[in-house]
């Protein structure tokens, strides 16, 4: 399956998902303040699939999977009978209208702590964020970082692995400084804090890592020069080299470190490299030719194997798995975490501290998709936790057409006493879709840009 058609079916099984968890918090709650709803639709445009309900309910799933909506019997819409009058929207007070309307972000809140509470169960192996490296002259080195140390908490928040480690610098873009907790060489009685001057950090989320920007690399296992795996049909293959082969020499050099072998291949496309191996207590001679493929305008030599690397120390190796009640407070901070980190970005995007550029689009939220339905069940789920908090927090963005836009509304009446005109409603909606429109024209062509 080529990789487009399998981001696309992920894409979409994770926007119906959460479309069907937004919407369903609608209707849920306008049923029960006895609010008639007429359809309930996954998608817009032509339906391909109806049913009528025994409540009357016309469930729909449209031709244009991107969305939904649920319609609800409104006399501002409808002539609606007499009888009918007191199960409309308009009808009911205004907690209950606004109880209406919150219910769908609050439900995608809701099923992000579900997802991540699946992710608790399951459990995920992964190591404590330990530094490897620090690039002297680094942010990290000014702060007085060493190798070594494991960060335990940044700004306060606990960080039990590189990808809580990575969230957590992410959420810092455009402050002036952040603080780091660390444990000096797996010191368990002992920490240090260091703040990091971040005035001049200078970080582009699209091609670079918030690590190594820091200048921290994350402490991994020595590569060795064993092969640890030959591409079929590779220049490797074809000249016979196997897993397990340990590589001595390459043109005469000796091989210290598996750097070499890299930058030897590299430099030499369609050419012919002696490579001196030992295999079975046996040094063997073999010519090697590597491919040429083309990296950012350069040929560069292909060979096709890859080294093996030593174990990670157990002393590195985490297992996060907790059983069902202990999962729950878990997945509830992990939320809470995604909720600010999401909230922070949007206020960096209004106040410029984070470049517009770095708005993503239905086509990043597409390859995110299916890279972790190919990592497994729990990255995907941490993936449709993360989409989902965003899906709910930008709805209640105070943009009419949007959940908040309609609560703020409902703000304004409740302090004023009086409804919003309809006149000043509808020019409401005309300035919210075209900011709406801009946004995600802007986030699309930034996609665009990245193929």
């Amino acid at each position: 399956m080529s990789a487009i058609l399998w981001n696309l079916i992920f894409f979409l099984m994770a926007l119906g998902l959460l479309v069907v968890v937004h919407e369903f918090g609608h209707f849920w709650v306008a049923r029960c303040c006895d609010v008639k709803v007429e359809r309930f639709s996954i998608g817009f445009g032509k339906a391909i699939w109806q049913h009528v309900g025994k409540n009357g309910t016309e469930y729909t799933l449209a031709m244009i999977p991107l969305g939904g909506y649920v319609k609800m019997l409104d006399e501002r819409v409808d002539d609606v009978p007499e009888t009918m009058k007191t199960h409309t929207f308009n009808y009911r007070p205004l907690w209950q209208r606004s109880a209406i309307v919150a219910a769908g972000p609050v439900a995608n809140i809701l099923f992000a702590i579900f997802a991540y509470w699946l992710v608790m169960l399951i459990g995920i192996q992964t190591v404590k964020p330990v530094i490897g490296n620090v690039v002297p002259q680094s942010i990290a080195a000014k702060a007085g970082i060493e190798s070594g140390m494991e960060l335990t908490e940044v700004s306060g928040v606990k960080t039990p692995d590189w990808v809580s480690v990575n969230v957590q610098f992410i959420s810092h873009i455009g402050d002036d400084n952040m603080t780091l907790t660390l444990q000096p060489n797996n010191s368990v009685d002992y920490v240090v804090t260091k703040s990091l001057d971040l005035t001049e950090w200078a970080y582009d989320p699209d091609t670079e890592s918030p690590l190594h920007t820091l200048g921290i690399v994350p402490y991994f296992p020595q590569i060795t020069n064993v092969i640890a795996q030959v591409v079929k049909g590779s220049p490797a293959e074809r000249i016979g080299m196997l897993e397990g082969d340990e590589v001595l020499t390459i043109d005469g050099l000796p091989i210290d470190n598996w750097n070499q072998v890299i930058i030897y291949v590299r430099a030499h496309p369609q050419m012919s490299l002696p490579i001196s191996i030992r295999r079975n207590e046996q040094n063997i001679m073999l010519e090697l030719v590597p491919d040429s493929r083309e990296q950012d305008g350069i040929n560069i030599g292909y060979a096709g194997f890859t080294p093996r690397a030593e174990s990670w120390p157990e002393s590195h190796k985490i297992t996060m798995q907790y059983g069902p009640l202990k999962a729950i407070p878990q997945a509830i901070n992990k939320t809470w975490q995604m909720v600010t980190l999401t909230v922070g970005m949007i206020k960096k995007f209004i106040t410029g501290d984070v470049d517009m550029k770095n708005l993503s689009g239905p086509i990043s939220i597409a390859k995110g998709a299916g890279m972790t339905a190919n990592l497994g069940l729990v990255h995907f789920l941490s993936f449709l936790a993360l989409i989902s908090i965003n899906l709910g927090i930008i709805n209640l963005l105070p943009l009419p057409v949007l959940d908040g836009g309609y609560l703020l509304f409902f703000g304004i009446e409740a302090v004023t006493r009086h409804p919003i005109p309809e006149r000043v409603q509808d020019m409401g909606y005309r300035i919210g879709s075209t900011i709406i429109v801009v946004l995600m024209a802007m986030a699309l062509f930034n996609d665009i840009t990245r193929l």
